[in-house]
């Protein structure tokens, strides 16, 4: 009868322990969920200002970005929240009616790992199936924004490229047609000679299904490199190409894009060292739990928080020595199975 007493007792402190490390990690969650969102936001909107991506796909973008780095997220807050709710109980000497009924530490393994394996299993999935799609999505949408038409790099008031890097152009746009454009400038340079082209007006139109830039009443400036020569010549109307949008697929794969399955099929150092980092972000994942058992403790002359901030410090040098494997298997310095091994 003793024994089935004591085993319920068990039962219901196993229950509460993982009560309460879901609310603590429900609570980090949302907070390093926010964190990070903020981060990205501003990352991502620095990255558009530049012309990386199209202003218009942000929100998307960072979406994505923040579904990437979910594993870290969902580590960190399995971590931080074993490490404050062990803490928890050894200061309210909880941890001493645990010792005393003839329970160590390692009694506590069972209850982290239970509450730990949706956790683990979400980080497991995202890993391997999600990563890629996201930084794939991520890379289309680069690609995408890289490979549009002339037109729909100009920015009024700005001075743009165009796609094959041969034309440098200013036009300001009409925001009530966006098909018209007035105070055009239009330099072109080959490998003979350099065209400056202005007019006080331009629009778009279509002439056997090519865009065309049809300027009108400017003038156009040639220079010639071999004899220097320079002319000048006014026009009524005059037709520039404009490059359409490239619809062709991306040349590079990056491996981080790279399925799980082509990675195994093509085992290459680079692609090694990715399955590595996928499979690295769930072990950090379990390890995480283990060493939030190990830091987690009470000691009357600091402060509570001072585990939290050796467990932030721990978790940094882990994952900075997870991102060095990753290096040192893609250059060939260490094998594959032996650093994921350690």
């Amino acid at each position: 009868m003793h024994s089935y007493i004591v085993t319920f007792a068990f039962m219901l402190f196993h229950s509460s322990i993982r009560k309460e490390l879901a609310r603590s990690f429900g609570a980090t969650l949302v907070i390093l969920l926010t964190v990070v969102m903020t981060m990205t936001l501003i990352r991502t909107l620095n990255d558009a200002s530049r012309g990386v991506f199209n202003p218009a796909d942000v929100l998307t973008i960072m979406g994505i970005f923040v579904l990437s780095d979910s594993p870290i997220i969902l580590a960190l807050s399995l971590f931080v929240s074993i490490v404050s709710v062990l803490t928890r109980m050894h200061k309210d000497s909880e941890m001493v009616v645990w010792f005393g009924s003839g329970r160590g530490l390692f009694s506590f393994i069972s209850p982290l790992l239970r509450f730990a394996a949706p956790v683990l299993l979400a980080m497991l999935v995202i890993a391997l199936l999600v990563l890629p799609w996201a930084f794939g999505r991520i890379e289309d949408l680069r690609d995408r924004f890289e490979k549009r038409s002339d037109i729909a790099r100009v920015e009024p008031g700005q001075f743009q490229e165009s796609a094959k890097g041969d034309h440098v152009f200013f036009i300001d746009k009409d925001e009530r047609t966006n098909t018209t454009g007035r105070n055009v400038f239009i330099a072109t340079k080959t490998a003979n000679k350099e065209t400056i082209t202005s007019a006080p007006e331009a629009r778009i139109e279509v002439i056997d299904q090519t865009k065309y830039l049809m300027l009108s009443n400017g003038q156009r400036t040639e220079r010639s490199f071999e004899s220097g020569e320079i002319s000048v010549n006014s026009f009524d109307k005059l037709g520039i190409k404009i490059d359409a949008d490239n619809r062709s697929a991306r040349a590079y794969i990056p491996s981080n894009a790279l399925t799980t399955l082509e990675l195994t099929v093509q085992p290459s150092a680079r692609n090694l060292a990715e399955i590595a980092w996928r499979l690295g972000l769930f072990f950090a994942g379990l390890n995480m739990v283990f060493m939030g058992l190990a830091v987690a403790g009470a000691n009357p002359r600091v402060g509570r928080s001072i585990n939290l901030v050796f467990a932030l410090l721990a978790f940094i040098a882990y994952f900075n020595l997870l991102l060095l494997s990753k290096n040192w298997i893609e250059v060939e310095a260490v094998p594959f199975a032996g650093m994921l091994f350690g």
